[in-house]
């Protein structure tokens, strides 16, 4: 870990499944800020409410934890019969849905975070290949996006990329390269081991990874997962209970003057609740 007190410390949690994501990163995120005091704390939770999407109550406790950034992807709308998506986004200011989303779906897709360090812009993107459905080419929305932000004066920008294929993550963070301060890749739920630092100063991570339980398969219950593969059925999904919880984060440090990353660590521990 870099201890240069100028840089910006940002902690990024990934996916957050459920009721044990949730306690997982209430209970460790305290010890975590000890070794490294982080200026902004942030993670997707688009799986949050019982492993598919998000309710006021959710976001609630995971403010309260010390998240001051939600990011988000294809789920983030699941829930929207018991929370209205427009009242949450008043209410939440830094909540977020992918930027390359219809336009006539509601809420912010960036937000600036003002820290001690500087002015922070984050963004939140979703991929193309491997989903259901067809999204507005993240590509050219983020560079307009770019454009937009072009002449504002900021400490850094990053990018939760929200996507399936590992060659798309890679392919955009390196086109990107030193245009964004980090493009940290989710949505998988299984962390990846290529944390690094990208020719131009771009720090990047195929996937982080997910906080939610440890015995399961990727959250949810082994036995559901395994009966929908065994039989092919469209058995409903359950959010695993353990008292183990599998926590998957990284620790970003930036120069607030170049925007260029100066490390990346990847942490994961796993912890009971």
């Amino acid at each position: 870990m870099v201890k240069d007190k100028s840089l910006l410390r940002i902690l990024f949690f990934g996916d957050v499944v459920g009721r044990p994501g949730r306690k997982g990163i209430a209970q460790a995120l305290p010890e975590i800020l000890q070794s490294f005091p982080a200026d902004l704390v942030m993670a997707n939770i688009e799986n949050a409410a019982h492993g598919k999407g998000i309710t006021e109550s959710t976001l609630v406790e995971l403010e309260r934890a010390g998240v001051n950034v939600f990011t988000s992807g294809e789920h983030i709308y699941d829930k929207w019969r018991d929370s209205d998506p427009e009242t949450l986004f008043d209410k939440f200011p830094t909540l977020l849905k992918p930027a390359n989303f219809s336009p006539d779906r509601p809420g912010r897709s960036e937000v600036i975070f003002k820290t001690a360090k500087g002015n922070v812009l984050v963004l939140s993107l979703i991929g193309q290949v491997f989903f259901r459905y067809q999204n507005l080419s993240p590509w050219t929305m983020l560079e307009e996006i770019l454009n937009r932000h072009r002449e504002e004066d900021l400490a850094a920008i990053v990018l939760d990329f929200h996507a399936e294929a590992t060659s798309e993550k890679n392919a955009l963070a390196r086109h990107f390269d030193g245009k964004l301060s980090a493009v940290l890749g989710t949505h998988t739920h299984i962390p990846t081991a290529d944390a690094q630092i990208l020719r131009s100063g771009t720090a990047f991570v195929t996937d982080v990874g997910m906080n939610g339980p440890k015995d399961s398969v990727i959250g949810m219950k082994s036995e559901v997962s395994i009966q929908r593969f065994l039989t092919g059925e469209k058995i409903t999904y359950e959010i695993a209970e353990t008292k183990e919880v599998w926590l998957n984060y990284v620790e970003l440090s930036i120069n607030p003057e170049t925007q260029k990353s100066v490390s990346i660590e990847h942490k994961h521990k796993i912890i009971n609740i």
